[in-house]
């Protein structure tokens, strides 16, 4: 009866549930190399999607990568968990576009007031393409993701970012304006002078 009693028990332990976030970064900020390196793995795939979308290069978009990584995990004693951890993280990927940027090209000038005040567009429904479940031929969607990357590395790195981390990442304004810094008002105007600009660009795709 014990055996089985032994055995019956073992059948029914469950397996341990991945550890939340916060309690990855605290074992990390205490030196504890495999919760930073589980916070990696979690968050590689998408901290190299915002890299490519700011940068438009491979082989750019690995380093940031691994920039962005380096410095998190020499600044992870500082992070005090005001925000999410992934918004940090992100707030770190964007610098380190940001920078890569403007070495490339200097800073860009912008003529229009960035941060001008537009009305609310929290419900505004994006025009942008959707092509990853559109039921188009590989070539044709091959073809819209070059040109709607084409039309994002056109645009202002401040426009950017916030256009990256809302549209494509699916952060809310309230992240996106943790992660950058940013008043949700400068959120928002950049947003929609992102979206103007895209758009414009993308008009042809839009109205397919």
């Amino acid at each position: 009866m014990l055996n089985k009693m032994r055995s019956f028990q073992k059948s029914t332990i469950l397996p341990a549930l991945p550890l939340a976030d916060s309690e990855l970064v605290k074992r990390a900020q205490r030196g504890n190399t495999a919760a930073f390196e589980e916070l990696v793995k979690r968050y590689e795939h998408k901290v190299y999607n915002i890299a490519y979308r700011m940068l438009s290069n491979e082989e750019e978009a690995k380093d940031a990568l691994q920039d962005t990584f380096i410095r998190a995990f020499r600044f992870i004693k500082k992070f005090k968990g005001d925000s999410s951890f992934y918004t940090w993280l992100y707030r770190i990927t964007t610098n380190v576009c940001l920078t890569r940027l403007k070495r490339r090209k200097g800073k860009e000038s912008v003529t229009l007031s960035l941060d001008e005040p537009v009305k609310d567009e929290e419900d505004m429904i994006r025009e942008l393409p959707d092509v990853t479940h559109t039921p188009e031929i590989l070539f044709e969607r091959k073809q819209t993701q070059q040109a709607i990357q084409t039309a994002i590395s056109e645009l202002p790195s401040e426009y950017r970012s916030v256009v990256v981390l809302r549209d494509l990442q699916g952060l809310s304004n309230k992240e996106v304006s943790k992660a950058l810094q940013l008043s949700i008002a400068a959120v928002k105007s950049r947003l929609h002078r992102g979206r103007v600009f895209l758009r414009k660009k993308l008009s042809k795709y839009i109205e397919q």
